[in-house]
């Protein structure tokens, strides 16, 4: 039987066909002691004023009628209509007392709610006296029904509303995870263009302008099935369509949206078809099973009409009532948003308030910027406590990742396409993997998979005192400054060096298991995650040895400018490499490929990330070429440094700003360099004497002839 029966009007007991035949009697499956008051109401209306509810069941017209006074059995009694030949107004009478004295007996009993059955099934309940009444003269009829087929009972599985708060705890840690799931969607979409932002909204529940956070994005849309297996708890993603798909568990906008406020209601559009569904923590407060609205729409010419293909208009405006009465969406409101679609345009629209709280404020804190003012004055959405997450050997205070949401969605795809607004304003996408200086690219095996590492010093980690990896699965951040290797209990000894590895081969068995908490927010204690943390260390401290320790570098002005410039493209989303001398902050914001200084064509294919030259370009402290009269003291430091770099064969050429030596200062390897006997108290003796000699006269090869 149909889970929703559609009352189309309510007549006089009297006016029934009395060749109605009877089809069983009607016991409600109610959710709750709501929908159990209100169907001990309806009965009682029906049987105080004698009336009848007309429904529609399939091809038959179907009538409901309350018990008798004398029984309080909770079930009404459904008779359905026939064509049978017209009778006398005594032999009506004669019929109608005949059937309501059935009233009393024990008819079959049709549960509303179970699956709709076929035809064949429901002859099965219907005799055929029944179905095929004889009339000799007056109505007569066998009204002794056919016993039941098959049991009425059924596995239920009730979803009680309080576990919509246990979803949103999934994200009770960091809050920026569950925006992070919606964005996921609108990427799986496909979708080219993501806007997030809070704003005010007045709500006539409160009385009030209440905070309402949306996310927008142009993706594709969702059907009718597709929103219906988004409220759904928990569905299977096949990988045989994208790889590339976040999406695997079919929780992500359950737990996304309850950790951000109480209701959410979601607008979508695709080529054909519009939904709007409502999940709603304040609509099933005190109800003892979950109720989500849904309302779908179909195109038809210009027009979109109901879809009466997946709900009647009753049960459609019925649940329209229910969102304009729980949220701050009226027939306007809706109107209005839907024409952000524009024509024949697809997306989806997240709107979620009564925002989760922090104390007498809300956990999220938000600023509007300026419109057309500078970068300085955009606004931007933050974690209103701006604490730091805790990571092993995490030292530093300065990790903006963790309570500001554009630096957090500047790095969240491995490989960024999509175009994110934060408050109006464009996030600038950061590809961590070329924006290193000293860039190597480690290749290896975990497990017998191979994986690649890219690893680097970036100037913007350096001056935040950050170092780390970072580790993606299918494109996506899932762990940020991670510390390996000997960077773990040592806090400087790594500063600034940063990694960037997709891990999807390691953590995506063959079995089709996958090892990331489903929040997506860290990984299981699994043996690919300890064997990727040993191999990661030992990559690590390798390239400390190499390329950190013996340089030796000191902080002072250090400036560890990337090994390439880096630009995206407006149009084609990809990025081109520029010389590492210009200065990208000089483009303006809107560029694209045909521009200087590219000059080329979107056609061009992407170039890759390559390993960077070691160059030392900084200047050093303890010398100042504009103090000629530098104290003697700090020579041979100086010389010392300088001719261990000669002796090694590893002195680049000298920048703008290194530290430029005049020609008597321009010396031959020392003595130093030659006695490799000798021991260190000596070879100290002779390095002051041969910085000595080029104090005090010119190399031989600069003497005059």
């Amino acid at each position: 039987m149909p889970a929703v029966w559609a009352i189309t009007s309510i007549v006089r007991k009297e006016k029934i066909d009395c060749q109605s035949s009877l089809l069983g009697s009607l016991i409600p499956a109610c959710e709750d002691h709501h929908q159990e008051k209100e169907w001990g109401s309806f009965l009682e209306f029906l049987q105080k004023y004698e009336r009848a509810a007309v429904s529609k069941l399939g091809l038959h017209e179907v009538y409901i009628l309350p018990c008798s006074k004398d029984s309080k059995r909770g079930f009404a009694t459904v008779l359905y209509k026939e064509k049978v030949p017209n009778l006398s107004p005594s032999q009506k009478c004669d019929a109608l007392a005949e059937i309501v004295s059935f009233e009393t007996s024990s008819p079959p009993k049709i549960i509303a709610g179970e699956a709709a059955m076929s035809n064949s099934d429901l002859c099965d309940r219907i005799s055929p006296e029944q179905r095929y009444p004889e009339v000799n003269g007056g109505y007569s009829c066998d009204l002794k029904p056919k016993e039941q087929s098959r049991s009425s009972d059924r596995n239920f599985v009730v979803a009680h509303p309080s576990y919509l708060k246990t979803l949103g705890q999934a994200h009770s840690c960091w809050i920026f995870g569950a925006i992070a799931e919606l964005v996921d969607n609108s990427r799986d979409a496909k979708a080219t263009k993501l806007e997030v932002a809070i704003s005010m909204i007045y709500s006539k529940i409160s009385g009030k302008d209440i905070p309402m956070l949306s996310v927008i994005d142009d993706g594709r849309g969702m059907s009718h099935t597709d929103i219906y297996r988004m409220i759904s708890f928990g569905h299977g993603q096949s990988e045989a369509d994208d790889p590339d798909h976040i999406g695997r568990y079919g929780i992500g906008f359950k737990t996304g949206a309850m950790r951000l406020g109480k209701d959410a209601l979601v607008l979508t559009q695709t080529a054909n078809s519009r939904s709007i569904a409502f999940l709603s923590q304040s609509l099933n407060e005190g109800k003892d099973n979950l109720e989500i609205p849904i309302v779908s729409y179909r195109r038809i010419g210009q027009c979109m009409e109901v879809d009466t293909s997946v709900h009647n208009e009753d049960s459609a405006k019925y649940n329209l009532k229910t969102i304009k009465r729980f949220s701050p969406f009226d027939k306007y409101l809706i109107g209005e948003k839907t024409g952000i679609f524009k024509e024949n345009g697809t997306g989806t629209q997240i709107y979620i308030w009564n925002l989760d709280e922090w104390g007498s404020a809300y956990s999220l804190q938000w600023e509007a910027g300026m419109a057309g003012g500078s970068s300085f004055h955009h606004g931007g959405i933050f974690i209103r406590s701006k604490r730091i997450r805790s990571r092993p050997g995490q030292m530093s205070h300065t990790v903006p990742l963790d309570y500001s949401l554009k630096s957090y969605l500047e790095v969240i795809f491995l490989d960024p396409r999509m175009k994110i607004y934060v408050q109006g304003a464009l996030v600038k996408s950061r590809p961590l993997a070329k924006s290193l200086n000293k860039t190597v690219v480690e290749n290896g095996k975990v497990l017998g998979k191979s994986i690649q590492l890219t690893l680097g010093r970036s100037q913007l980690e350096w001056e935040q005192a950050n170092c780390g990896i970072f580790l993606y699965w299918h494109g996506r951040l899932i762990e940020a400054y991670k510390r390996v290797g000997s960077i773990i209990h040592n806090g400087d000894c790594g500063r600034g060096i940063i990694g960037v590895i997709d891990v999807t081969p390691l953590m995506d068995d063959s079995n089709g298991q996958v090892w990331v908490h489903n929040n997506k927010q860290g990984f299981q204690d699994c043996e690919a995650y300890a064997e990727l943390e040993n191999w990661l260390g030992k990559k690590v401290d390798e390239y400390l040895d190499k390329y950190v320790d013996k340089i030796q570098v000191t902080k002072g002005n250090t400036q560890y400018k990337p090994d390439h410039e880096w630009v995206q493209c407006d149009k084609c989303r990809k990025w081109r490499m520029l010389s590492s001398d210009f200065d990208s902050k000089t483009l303006p914001l809107e560029w694209f490929c045909f521009m200087k200084p590219f000059n080329g064509r979107c056609e061009i294919p992407e170039e890759e990330v390559g390993s960077g030259l070691i160059t030392i370009s900084t200047k050093r402290n303890g010398y100042n070429i504009k103090e000629p009269s530098e104290s003697r003291n700090s020579l041979p430091e100086k010389a010392t440094s300088q001719s261990e770099e000669i002796c090694d064969g590893k002195l680049s050429e000298p920048e703008e700003d290194d530290v430029r030596l005049s020609k008597r200062q321009r010396t031959r390897p020392t003595r130093s360099c030659y006695d490799e006997k000798s021991n260190e108290t000596e070879e100290d003796d002779d390095e002051l004497l041969a910085f000595m000699r080029v104090r005090s006269r010119l190399p031989r090869s600069c003497k005059k002839s």
